[in-house]
């Protein structure tokens, strides 16, 4: 039994000499006072500091993530809350422009009605895609003459017309003026004299299409425009800077201004209560315009009107600013490719601009 205890340990001994001869070489190599424990307790520290630095950032994203989750909400809900706001605004603006419409039409509404009581029907009507018109008869005591209410839908549909487009030119008539643009409508406009050719040249400031065709500042005229929405602007026009500053895109002079914001206005000592033929212009408060021919120098037809009688009739009719245009033989007034008025030549005169509105 002994023998075969020996021979067993022997086994195991032999089978245990390279394990324990490694480990031996290892021990020499490695003393164990040597091994690298604070290497690795360095390592193990970085780490940790590694792990915390990792989560003191993870926490500071997460309040990021926080702050720019509350903004966003607090974005959105601006959002909406201007979205709505906008949403007011924009039908509070709606509801405006449709109170606006109705009050206009009420306006033109009321308006025609006292003109009709006034002055009739209309003799003439024309509703085109530029313009609506109504023309009327006038007739008072001492004079005849014609008026037409013109509502524009296009401001491009009334042009001042130079003739035969030039500054200089012997002039044509208002019907020619009318026929050769294709108006439906036309008056003549401003003041003119004839230069040492016989031409005739406009006096004071004359625009046409946005360009200033002739300027000048002379106080004793009125200047009679129109804007690039079509409404009425006269009176002085102290530069050209002016005209440009006020979008004028059409205009002619004369005088005298006759009202201004429904008031009327002197009459020159050289004018007063002189009954002559008159073309006239202005506007209503709704901005509707206004154009009046009267004839005169008529016996047994018409014998003129005094700008004062001009006046009267003029806040009559609810006018708020008016202009006194080219007169006496020049006044004429075109309709639907007739000369409707009777000018005191017996024809019409040749003139060096008119005003013409298309259909």
């Amino acid at each position: 039994m002994p023998l075969v205890l020996g021979k067993i340990n022997r086994f195991f001994a032999l089978l245990l000499a390279p394990a324990v001869g490694f480990l031996l070489a290892f021990s020499q190599a490695n003393p164990v006072d040597q091994l690298p424990y604070h290497g690795l307790a360095l390592a193990a520290e970085e780490s940790h500091q590694q792990v915390a630095l990792l989560t003191e950032q993870l926490d500071e994203t997460k309040n990021q993530l926080r702050q720019t989750e509350a903004l966003l909400a607090e974005i959105r809900d601006q959002a909406s809350k201007e979205k709505e706001e906008f949403e007011k605004q924009n039908q509070s603006i709606q509801n405006l422009l449709a109170a606006s419409k109705s009050q206009t039409q009420k306006s033109a509404d009321v308006l025609d009605t006292i003109l009709s009581n006034m002055l009739g029907n209309p003799i003439g009507q024309t509703f085109g895609k530029n313009a609506t018109i109504k023309v009327y008869s006038l007739e008072e005591a001492g004079y005849r003459g014609y008026m037409a209410k013109v509502r524009l839908s296009n401001p491009n549909a009334l042009r001042m017309v130079l003739a035969n487009d030039s500054v200089k030119s012997r002039g044509e008539t208002t019907s020619q003026a009318a026929k050769r643009t294709g108006a439906v409508l036309a008056i003549n406009a401003g003041g003119f004299m004839r230069d040492k050719q016989g031409n005739l040249v406009p006096i004071g400031t004359t625009v046409v299409d946005g360009k200033i065709r002739t300027f000048s500042t002379n106080s004793n005229l009125s200047f009679v425009g129109f804007n690039k929405n079509g409404r009425l602007v006269g009176g002085k026009i102290n530069s050209q800077e002016e005209i440009t500053q006020k979008g004028i895109l059409q205009g002619a002079s004369f005088l005298p201004t006759l009202l201004q914001n429904g008031k009327r206005m002197p009459i020159p000592k050289e004018w007063a209560n002189a009954r002559q033929p008159r073309t006239l212009i202005g506007h209503f408060d709704n901005g509707d315009l206004l154009l009046i021919v009267i004839d005169g120098r008529r016996k047994g037809w018409s014998n003129g009107v005094t700008l004062e009688e001009a006046q009267r009739k003029l806040q009559e009719f609810h006018v708020v600013d008016a202009y006194n245009l080219d007169g006496g033989g020049s006044s004429a007034f075109y309709y639907k490719g007739k000369l409707l008025n009777r000018p005191s030549d017996g024809k019409e005169r040749r003139v060096s601009s008119n005003l013409v509105i298309m259909p």
